[in-house]
C-alpha cells in the first residue's frame, strides 16, 4: 500500500464509511508509515509544540466513530501525526535498477505567514547511504563523512565536494547518496570523478558517492546543469523522468520536473545522446531536445543556451513564456503558492532579472506590460488578468 492509498482509506474511515476489511487493512499497515527518528533542524520550530498542535487539530476533526474503530482510532493517532508532518514536506521519489526507494526528506517547519518573502539561497539536504541526514544550510564547513570510499567535504562557498580516497585492493565500495534541494534552494557539488553539478531548487540528485565499472550514472529529479568531467572509457548517464541522457565528456543542462510538461536537454558543448523506449536523437551545441509523456519520437530545435542555463548565474531570464510557466519557476525558487483567477489572456513575456530581487520586484516588472495582475496574501500570490 503507497502512502496515497493509505491516507484516502483512513479519510474513509474519519467520515465512518469504511468497512471491517478497511479497518483491517488500516491496521494492518499503520506501521509501515511512522517515521524513523530524523534531526530536527532549528528551523523547523519546536518539535513537541508542533507534534501537539497537529495532534490537537487531527483529533478536533475525528467524527465519533463507531465502536469497533474507537480503539483503532485511538492506536492510530499519533501515526495519523506523523503523516501530517510527511504530507507538508518535500517528496523525492526514486528508482534505481528497477527498486524504488523512498526518500522521506522534508524541510518541514512552520511558516510565518507574515514574514516577508526572500529569494532563495544555498540550501539543501544530503541522505546519505545509512539514511542519515545532514542539514547543509546549517553544517559548519570541512569534512563531512566519508561515504563509500570518497571522503565528502564542504567548501566555504557553499559547494559540496566528494574526492575519492583509497580503497582497499580487492574491495569494491558502492554507496548512493542524495542532494536535494527544497523550493527557496540550490546547491552546487562536485561529484568524485570530478564532474561539476548545479542543482536548481526543488530538485534531487541520487549518485554513487564513487564511480566503478563500465559507466557513470545519476538520477534526477527537477533540474541540473552538468559540466561532465572526460571519460573515454566510462561514459555518463542521466536518467531523468524515464530520459536517458548518455555523454563522454560535456556541458548540459536537464529539466525534468514532474510539473512541467516536458523533459528537456540542452547542450552546450561537445554531444549528447538522448533515448526514451524506442525514441532516440544525438544534439550538437546550441540544441535542446524534448520529449513530452507518451511522444513517441523527440522535438529538437535550436535555443539561446545562455538563457536556459541564467537559473544557474542568478537570473530568471524569459523568452516568449506563457504566465503559468513564469509563475512556476517563481513559486520554486521564493517557495511561494501560486493561485489563478480570471480568464488570462494568451500574452508571453520575454525578460531577464536578478533572481536575487525582492519578489516585489519581480512581480510589478510584470504588471508593467498591463496584462497581468497579482494579489499577495502572505505566501499565495493570486494571478489575475
Amino acid at each position: 500500500m503507497t502512502k496515497e492509498e493509505f491516507v484516502a482509506l483512513y479519510e474513509k474511515c474519519q467520515t465512518e464509511q469504511c468497512t471491517t476489511e478497511d479497518l483491517r487493512l488500516l491496521e494492518k499497515y499503520q506501521d509501515d508509515f511512522e517515521l524513523e527518528e530524523r534531526p530536527w533542524l532549528p528551523e523547523m520550530g519546536d518539535k513537541q509544540q508542533l507534534r501537539n498542535q497537529l495532534l490537537s487539530e487531527l483529533r478536533a476533526k475525528l467524527p465519533s466513530p463507531r465502536k469497533e474503530a474507537r480503539s483503532l482510532f485511538r492506536k492510530m493517532a499519533f501515526a495519523a501525526a506523523i503523516l501530517a508532518f510527511i504530507s507538508t514536506g518535500i517528496f523525492f521519489y526514486h528508482r534505481w535498477n528497477g527498486r524504488a526507494v523512498d526518500v522521506k526528506d522534508h524541510f518541514t517547519k512552520v511558516k510565518d505567514e507574515k514574514a516577508p518573502i526572500l529569494p532563495g539561497r544555498n540550501k539543501a539536504i544530503l541522505i546519505q547511504a545509512n539514511g542519515n541526514m545532514i542539514d547543509l544550510d546549517g553544517s559548519g564547513n570541512g569534512h563531512l563523512s566519508k561515504e563509500g570510499g570518497a571522503d565528502v567535504t564542504k567548501l566555504a562557498n557553499g559547494k559540496l565536494v566528494y574526492n575519492k580516497g583509497a580503497v582497499p585492493e580487492g574491495q569494491n565500495i558502492t554507496a548512493y547518496n542524495t542532494i536535494a534541494t527544497p523550493r527557496g534552494g540550490q546547491y552546487q557539488l562536485t561529484l568524485a570523478d570530478g564532474t561539476s553539478v548545479w542543482l536548481n531548487a526543488a530538485s534531487s540528485l541520487k549518485f554513487p558517492t564513487t564511480f566503478s565499472g563500465r559507466e557513470r550514472m545519476v538520477e534526477l529529479t527537477g533540474e541540473a546543469y552538468f559540466e561532465v568531467a572526460k571519460n573515454r572509457n566510462m561514459p555518463f548517464r542521466v536518467l531523468a523522468n524515464g530520459v536517458n541522457v548518455k555523454v563522454l565528456g560535456t556541458h548540459f543542462n536537464v529539466m525534468a520536473y514532474p510539473d512541467e510538461n516536458a523533459v528537456q536537454t540542452t547542450l552546450l558543448e561537445g554531444s549528447v545522446r538522448l533515448q526514451k523506449d524506442s525514441a532516440e536523437v544525438m544534439l550538437t551545441p546550441g540544441e535542446q531536445g524534448q520529449i513530452r509523456p507518451g511522444a513517441r519520437a523527440f522535438k529538437v530545435r535550436e535555443v539561446k543556451v545562455n538563457d536556459v542555463i541564467s537559473w544557474k548565474n542568478g537570473l530568471f531570464t524569459f523568452d516568449n513564456e506563457n504566465i503559468k510557466t513564469i509563475m512556476r519557476n517563481v513559486s520554486r525558487w521564493y517557495d511561494v503558492d501560486i493561485e489563478y483567477e480570471g480568464q488570462l489572456g494568451k500574452q508571453n513575456f520575454g525578460g531577464s532579472v536578478s533572481k536575487f530581487n525582492d519578489i516585489s520586484y519581480l512581480l510589478k516588472t510584470l504588471e508593467l506590460t498591463g496584462t497581468v495582475h497579482f494579489k499577495v496574501d502572505g505566501r499565495r500570490i493570486t494571478v489575475m488578468p
